[in-house]
């Protein structure tokens, strides 16, 4: 059996559904927004670029991202694999495409927050390579980047 292709496509009028159907296990609920909230909320962030993630036909997960404030660096704003999905490699591989996209557009870091609890992307992140930078939002979220 092969291994399956994970890519990232452009989620259209056909496909938002079975995006929006997606979710998390139950415990990561807290972590991760509803995909649904945010390709609403990336319509009205003219910056936003969000996909949706591939396992040869399969829609898996959700992948958003903006440019940061500084024009260098590049946001992950949202991410996720859905719960009958994960443990397969589909994260690190939407990981990976993404960060190998991001030197051709003139990114060189690679930055994203997250809330710290039971169940959450810390370890997830660290494993992909991204440091902790010491900075907590007000809300609580906690910053990490990579350098490309």
């Amino acid at each position: 059996m092969s291994v399956p292709v994970v890519s990232l496509r452009e989620i259209t009028a056909e496909t938002v559904r079975a995006i929006c159907e997606l979710e998390p296990h139950r415990a990561q609920d807290g972590f991760v927004a509803p995909n649904a909230v945010s390709i609403a909320q990336a319509h009205f962030n003219s910056a936003a670029v969000f996909r949706a993630v591939y396992a040869d036909e399969a829609p898996v997960g959700f992948i958003m991202w903006r440019p940061g404030d500084d024009g260098a660096s590049c946001f992950l704003w949202r991410f996720m694999i859905d719960k009958h999905h994960q443990g397969k490699g589909y994260g690190r591989e939407t990981i990976a495409l993404w960060l190998k996209s991001l030197p051709s557009q003139g990114y060189e870091l690679a930055r994203l927050s997250y809330l710290p609890g039971d169940g959450g992307p810390h370890g997830f992140y660290l494993a992909q390579g991204f440091r902790d930078t010491g900075e907590t939002r007000a809300n609580g979220e906690r910053l990490m980047e990579l350098a490309l």
